[in-house]
C-alpha cells in the first residue's frame, strides 16, 4: 500500500493501470487548482507553510513534515490497506463478501452519500478562507492550514469514487463539487452548517470541534459500508480527520484557559476589558455551534438511514461493537419528542431511529470534550462550568424543528424564546467584540492576547518556530 508520488497524482490504487480514469482525473486536477487558488486560504498561496503530507497508509509514521506552497501540496488518493477477506457487517447482506463494485441496485443512493460527503469538505475551506487576515499565532495560522489541505485532500478521495465507479454521473457530480459556493443564494452548499459563516477564530475552534466532529461520526459509519472502496477510503480520512478535532478542542480549550488566567489575575468575570474573551460568552458559542451540529445527522427516524443500513451501505459508529444481531428488524431504540409541552421518550424501531443512535454517540463523545475544559476551569479555581444545551436546542430538524427549547430542555412559547434568545445565544454585539479582537500575531512565538500558548510545539519544534513564512517574497 505504499503511495506513488512520481505520479502527477500521487495515489496508492495504481492509477496508472487505469489509462482512462487517470486522464479523467488529471482533467479535474488543474479546476480543483483553481477553485483553490479562488477561494483557498486568501493571501497565503505563495508562503512556505510546515506541512504534514501523507506517505503511507499505515497507521505508524505514515506522515511527514516539511515546507510546502499550498498550491503545491502533494494532494493524492489514498485508501486504508486491505481487510483480508472483508465481509459485510450489517443489514440484510450481512456475511456476504464486501463489494469491490457497486451493485446495481445501490448506484444511485451511494453516488448521493459520497456526493453529500464529498461537499463538505471543499466547503468548509471556502468559510475559513479569510481567517488567515486575523491569526492569533503562527501556530494556530499553520493548524488552519493544515486543515484545509486535508480538507482539500478529503475532497480528492470522494472525488476519485465519483470518477472511478460513476462513470459520466460521476465525472459531473465531481465537477459540481467545485461549483457550488458556501453561502451562495444561487448555488449553496447541501448541509446547512456548511452555509454558515465562520467570522472569527472562535467560530472555527468550535466549528472545527463541534461541526469537524459529526464528520468523525459520518465518516466512521460510511468506513463501515459494504461497498469495501468506500470503507477503506473512509477509514484513511479518519486518521486525517483526527487533527482537525485536536485542532478544535485544543483551541478552545486555551481560549478558556487565557480567560481564566484573566479572571484570576484581575478578579472579574468580565474580561473583555482585558483583551478575553467572556465564559460566558464562550458558552453561548458552544450553543450555537453544537445546535447547528446536530442537525447534520438528520432527522430522529429517518427511511433513507434504515435503507442504508438494511442495504449495507452505512452503519453504525463501532458496527462490530453492538451486542444485537446486526439486523435490528425487531429491535426498538428510545427517542426523545415532545408531546403536550413536555419532552417524553417513546420506544421507535430501531432501523428508523439509526440517526438518532448516531447523535447520541456524537452527544457523548462531545460531552467529554466539554468536560476536559470543565477541568481547565476546575484547576483555574474559577466557579463556572460550561454545558451542552439540550438536543432538542434550536433544531431546525426532526422532532424539535417546530418547538422552542431551552439549553436547560424548558419548552416555553415562541414569544419567551424571543425574549430570552440573547440569554443563549451570542448576540451581534457580542460577535462584533469578538471580531474586534481579531488581531493577526505573526511574530514566531507571540499569541493574542485572548488565547494561552500551547504547551508544546508541532512535531517537536519549538513554540516560536516559524510555521508560517511570512518574510517579504522577493520581487
Amino acid at each position: 500500500m505504499s503511495i506513488d508520488y512520481s505520479a502527477k497524482i500521487p495515489n496508492n490504487v495504481s492509477l496508472s493501470d487505469n489509462r482512462r480514469l487517470k486522464r479523467a482525473l488529471e482533467e479535474w486536477q488543474p479546476r480543483f487548482l483553481d477553485w483553490w487558488r479562488e477561494l483557498g486560504p486568501e493571501g497565503f498561496q505563495q508562503r512556505d507553510v510546515y506541512l504534514r503530507t501523507a506517505t503511507s497508509v499505515d497507521a505508524q509514521g505514515w506522515a511527514t513534515f516539511g515546507y510546502v506552497k499550498m498550491p503545491e501540496y502533494r494532494w493524492g488518493i489514498f485508501l486504508a490497506e486491505h481487510g483480508g477477506d472483508r465481509g459485510i457487517g450489517f443489514g440484510e447482506h450481512r456475511g456476504e463478501p464486501a463489494w469491490q463494485e457497486i451493485p446495481g441496485e445501490q448506484r444511485a443512493t451511494l453516488r448521493r452519500l459520497i456526493v453529500t460527503q464529498g461537499d463538505t469538505e471543499p466547503a468548509s475551506v471556502e468559510q475559513q478562507r479569510h481567517l488567515g487576515r486575523t491569526c492569533p499565532s503562527l501556530y494556530d495560522l499553520r493548524n488552519l492550514f493544515q486543515v484545509n489541505v486535508e480538507e482539500g485532500r478529503h475532497l480528492w478521495a470522494m472525488v476519485y469514487l465519483l470518477h472511478a465507479y460513476f462513470g459520466r454521473d460521476g465525472r459531473e457530480e465531481a465537477d459540481a463539487l467545485l461549483e457550488r459556493r458556501s453561502g451562495s443564494a444561487d448555488n449553496p452548499r447541501i448541509l446547512g452548517a456548511f452555509n454558515e459563516r465562520t467570522p472569527d477564530w472562535l467560530s472555527f475552534f468550535m466549528f472545527t470541534h463541534f461541526t469537524d466532529r459529526d464528520g468523525k461520526y459520518q465518516l466512521a459509519s460510511l468506513a463501515e459500508s459494504g461497498f469495501d472502496p468506500l470503507a477503506r477510503t473512509c477509514r484513511f480520512m479518519l486518521t486525517e480527520e483526527a487533527h482537525h478535532l485536536f485542532v478544535g478542542e485544543f483551541g478552545v480549550g486555551r481560549v478558556v484557559a487565557r480567560t481564566c488566567e484573566l479572571m484570576k489575575q484581575h478578579q472579574t468575570d468580565r474580561v473583555s476589558e482585558y483583551g478575553g474573551i467572556d465564559l460566558a460568552t464562550i458558552q453561548k458559542y458552544i450553543n450555537f455551534h453544537y445546535s447547528v451540529s446536530l442537525d447534520l445527522f438528520g432527522s430522529e427516524l429517518s427511511t433513507n438511514a434504515a435503507n442504508y443500513y438494511s442495504a449495507g451501505l452505512k452503519g453504525r459508529f463501532k458496527e462490530p461493537a453492538h451486542d444485537d444481531d446486526h439486523r435490528l428488524a425487531e429491535s426498538v431504540h428510545k427517542v426523545l419528542k415532545p408531546e403536550s409541552g413536555r419532552i417524553v421518550a417513546s420506544e421507535e424501531p430501531a432501523l428508523l431511529a439509526l440517526n438518532e443512535v448516531l447523535r447520541e454517540e456524537y452527544i457523548s463523545d462531545s460531552e467529554r470534550g466539554v468536560e476536559r475544559w470543565n477541568k481547565i476551569i476546575r484547576n483555574a479555581g474559577v466557579d463556572f462550568a460550561l454545558k451542552l444545551p439540550h438536543r432538542g436546542f434550536r433544531r431546525a430538524i426532526g422532532n424539535f424543528k417546530d418547538v422552542h427549547v431551552t439549553p436547560d430542555g424548558d419548552i416555553v412559547s415562541a414569544e419567551e424564546w424571543q425574549r430570552r434568545e440573547a440569554e443563549w445565544l451570542p448576540t451581534t454585539a457580542e460577535r462584533e467584540f469578538v471580531g474586534s479582537l481579531m488581531k493577526p500575531v505573526t511574530r514566531p512565538g507571540e499569541f493574542a492576547s485572548w488565547i494561552a500558548p500551547p504547551p508544546r510545539g508541532i512535531n517537536h519544534q519549538p513554540i516560536d518556530f516559524e510555521y508560517v513564512k511570512l518574510r517579504p517574497i522577493a520581487p
